[in-house]
């Protein structure tokens, strides 16, 4: 984490008191890049989370990605930064 000048910032925000939001359909998904996809999707689990795409590489790649679910159904993908022996 650093300055928003030099690093990348998403945030996330919640409105409280509001009617339920409706599962948009106006992307497919985010991705965020990771240490260790596989570490990531435990974490995901242990917290209660859905994992719905385990940590592996991509078809015909060795680029290891995962995808998880929030608890909206909006779907989250993670891009390991470097391929780790598994």
């Amino acid at each position: 984490y650093g300055s928003e000048t030099d690093h990348t910032v998403l945030e996330l925000t919640h409105n409280w008191d509001t009617p339920k939001y409706d599962l948009g359909n106006g992307f497919g998904h985010i991705a965020v890049e990771v240490d260790d996809a596989y570490l990531a999707c435990d974490e995901v689990r242990r917290l209660g989370g859905t994992v719905t795409r385990e940590a592996g590489p991509m078809k015909h790649g060795t680029t290891v990605i995962a995808f998880v679910e929030d608890p909206d159904g909006y779907k989250i993908e993670f891009i390991q930064k470097k391929t780790l022996v598994r």
